[in-house]
């Protein structure tokens, strides 16, 4: 019998597994309902754009948002070893130093998490991009003399969590498979409760998994809730109608799940970014083998290459905006691959004030869950947005692009004012990073335990009073390194 179940072999749970085993605090068995994360296509930066909507996402959608034109709204969340952190662009971003001094939880303060995300990124190495595109190199005009960075307004090319040219997730870079005991194809229905202590787990498979120390979620912010919910945790009318046994009334878990809402701009031009046209298909044919041998061209790009932080509203200001940018032809209408060339950047609201709620649909953990964001819902983050999208197109322009420049084709530059703002109803989405669902103070201590149940933990974004405001991916790893702390000290 081992010591502790962790439950999501993802970007928190592979660093909090590798730091129990570290510390000494125990043996580990990390469950992964997914496959193993070995397939080139992971470990190839290019490779997002295939393995997303693979069976290796989860392909989550949310229910019908009312604010955003009542679309249905794509969640993807990794499925596999790494977690999201398999699919993602690995963009590495700590986020602002009063993101956390804003969380007001003991133990949560900058100054009290900076030394775990050292300790990750001692681990990870992030550096900058190696071989940008010259568009993303490009942005570094618009805020000259700055390093992006989500404290104050800059541009250029972003810090990645890639090593040698090719990915470098959690579970890599913390060397699971040599550490812990890792169980991949592993999902997880529930939490095995002996009373009011947490001392297992049953699978979808209906075997069960027995510890002794304790079980830890490491589901994320959508499969965490949930699995605590079909436990008997959770807000009791709800579990009732459903036909689960409530075992512990807790109002709060599913509540304030948001993410960052963002749209953007699409360029077209012949000789702009990557794309299809036939003047780059020699380039294309030669791509695989360049990567092969140098770990160059577009298929060492993450497709995210750089990007800026800014104020919506104003120049000189604190930023409350960043945008992704990709120097790759993405279309906003027919196929998916066109012969084209171009590239795109989107507005993302850094400090989204909207919230919504995750709950389940049945107790079948084969279901898919009820995933509201509340997109929009606060009319805050439409006027961000919009407000965002036009100082975009103006720094866009004063981006030294050369002669890579392209026009905007969609939504097109004329389209300003409530035009604009109807166009972000219909078309934005999120920058996948869902949080928030059992924050810290609600439906967890400030320790990560999980209240009203003993030995049992929740390490993962769901944790996240209010989300970063930057990419989420560094600040997952740091709550991993944060719960080993405080989990190899509690259960001593």
């Amino acid at each position: 019998m081992k010591d502790f179940l962790v439950i999501g072999a993802g970007s928190a749970g592979c660093v909090l597994a590798a730091e129990l085993v570290r510390r000494g605090a125990g043996s580990v068995l990390l469950l992964e309902a997914g496959p193993s994360d070995r397939h080139p296509l992971i470990q190839t930066p290019m490779g997002l754009i295939w393995v997303m909507g693979s069976k290796r996402d989860w392909c989550f959608t949310t229910t019908p948002q009312k604010a955003a034109g009542n679309r249905e709204i794509k969640v993807p969340r990794g499925r596999m070893v790494g977690g999201s952190g398999s699919i993602n662009s690995m963009v590495w971003f700590r986020g602002r130093r009063d993101d956390f001094d804003n969380w007001n939880v003991q133990g949560w303060s900058y100054e009290e998490v900076a030394p775990a995300f050292e300790a990750v990124e001692a681990a990870l190495k992030p550096s900058r991009l190696a071989t940008p595109h010259p568009l993303t190199t490009g942005l570094a005009s618009i805020f000259p003399e700055t390093t992006p960075t989500p404290e104050t307004e800059s541009s250029g090319v972003f810090a990645y969590n890639l090593v040698g040219g090719r990915r470098n997730s959690a579970a890599r870079a913390m060397n699971i498979g040599k550490l812990v005991e890792l169980r991949t194809d592993a999902h997880v229905d529930r939490i095995i409760l002996k009373g009011d202590k947490a001392v297992g787990a049953v699978l979808v498979d209906g075997s069960e998994i027995r510890v002794s120390k304790g079980v830890v979620l490491s589901a994320g912010s959508v499969a965490s809730p949930g699995i605590l919910m079909r436990s008997g945790v959770g807000p009791k009318s709800d579990l009732e109608k459903l036909g689960i046994d409530c075992r512990e009334d807790a109002p709060e878990v599913g509540e304030n799940l948001h993410d960052h809402p963002g749209v953007g701009l699409h360029f077209e031009g012949a000789g702009s970014g990557y794309g299809l046209e036939a003047a780059q298909w020699f380039n294309w044919a030669l791509a695989p083998l360049k990567y092969a041998l140098s770990r160059t061209g577009p298929f060492a790009s993450p497709t995210v290459e750089g990007g800026m932080f800014f104020n919506a509203r104003g120049e000189d200001q604190v930023p409350d905006v960043q945008s992704h940018f990709i120097p790759f032809h993405l279309a906003h209408t027919g196929p998916r691959f066109q012969k084209k060339s171009g590239y795109f950047a989107d507005v993302c609201v850094c400090r989204p004030k909207s919230r919504g709620r995750f709950s389940l649909a049945s107790k079948d953990p084969k279901a898919a869950p009820l995933i509201d964001l509340g997109l929009l819902k606060d009319p805050d983050d439409l006027e961000t947005l919009a407000a965002g999208l036009e100082r975009l197109r103006s720094l866009l322009h004063s981006a030294d692009f050369g002669t890579r420049r392209a026009p905007e084709v969609y939504p097109g530059a004329a389209v300003k004012g409530d035009a604009l703002k109807e166009h972000i109803r219909a078309n934005c989405g999120t920058a996948y990073h869902p949080v928030g669902t059992l924050r810290l103070g609600g439906p967890v201590s400030e320790r990560l335990s999980a209240r009203g149940v003993e030995n049992l933990w929740v390490v993962d974004a769901s944790i996240m009073p209010s989300v970063t405001s930057a990419n989420t991916n560094a600040p997952s790893m740091m709550i991993g390194w944060k719960g080993a702390e405080f989990i190899a000290e509690d259960a001593a």
